[in-house]
């Protein structure tokens, strides 16, 4: 139930156990669950000190001012639009700054899908740190979680909660994975964009971004799940589609703008990409 002391203005809702225990027993909510959600706002003097861990794990979104947090061997600075994320059962401690405390949403999260997403947002207890892009969304949706259980903790409660937290911690994976504008991944991402009507050779691109080929190359692996050449022909792809859909264009022209000078290796490209020709994809809902 919601409790009302503690930080002015904060809010605060602990799912009894025996709820817990037999949500993580449904479907959906088996999955992920949240067990425990609130809010804290400029937070002076806030600190935990966890030498076991918890048996959940913590999600904690920074919305303004700073603390900081020793999880193992490690301590880090939290800052605003920064989120921490504690694995279960790691030995961790925590607080405010005494002079800049912070405003904290947190969450506590169980359930058979934990891992894979602290995966997704490459956490662990040396990375627990992650940079929140949409600071305003991650709020709305712990903001979201608070308001449902501070309601009830009814199964359809926690389902809604077990929502608003999935949107929550992909959000988080998706910011981790996402460059920043001047990261050399985000700019080499630019160049290819502007560079749809050519080819582009990696040791050039790497050189441009002022890194090396074999480092650009993990990066954008790690980004997008292919090499260099494979996600700018993937942008060619998408152009040569959309052109497609919306002109006219005969099939060379539409190649020749997407830098492919000879029609016939454009349309082998596309078949090999699409599983159709461009004349079958242009006329798929003729």
């Amino acid at each position: 139930m919601p409790i009302q002391e503690g930080f002015r203005g904060q809010r605060l809702v602990v799912v009894p156990r025996p709820v817990v225990a037999e949500a993580l027993k449904r479907p959906v909510t088996r999955r992920l669950l949240v067990t425990d959600v609130g809010y804290y706002p400029v937070a002076l003097d806030h600190q935990m000190n966890r030498p076991r861990g918890t048996e959940e794990t913590i999600v904690m979104v920074c919305a303004s001012g700073t603390g900081w947090a020793r999880i193992g061997d490690s301590e880090h600075r939290v800052g605003a639009q920064q989120a921490l994320v504690i694995p279960r059962g790691v030995p961790h401690a925590y607080g405010a700054d005494a002079t800049h405390p912070w405003t904290i949403w947190w969450a506590h999260v169980a359930g058979t899908d934990v891992s894979d997403l602290l995966e997704g947002m490459d956490v662990s207890p040396g990375r627990p740190i992650v940079p929140i892009r949409g600071i305003e969304r991650a709020v709305a949706l712990l903001d979201e979680i608070v308001s449902n259980l501070e309601r009830d903790q009814s199964p359809p409660r926690l389902l809604s909660a077990s929502g608003s937290a999935w949107k929550l911690l992909t959000q988080l994976a998706v910011d981790r994975l996402l460059p920043e504008p001047d990261d050399p991944l985000q700019r080499a991402m630019n160049y290819l964009g502007e560079r749809l009507d050519g080819s582009v050779r990696v040791p050039d691109l790497a050189r441009l971004v002022g890194v090396s080929s074999s480092h650009l190359t993990a990066l954008f692996r790690r980004a997008t799940g292919g090499g260099v050449l494979a996600h700018h022909t993937a942008l060619r792809m998408a152009r040569a589609r959309q052109l497609l859909d919306t002109t006219d264009a005969t099939i060379a022209e539409i190649g020749r703008e997407v830098g492919y000078d000879d029609a016939f290796y454009f349309s082998r490209h596309f078949r090999r990409h699409h599983g159709m020709s461009p004349s079958s994809f242009r006329d798929r809902d003729a």
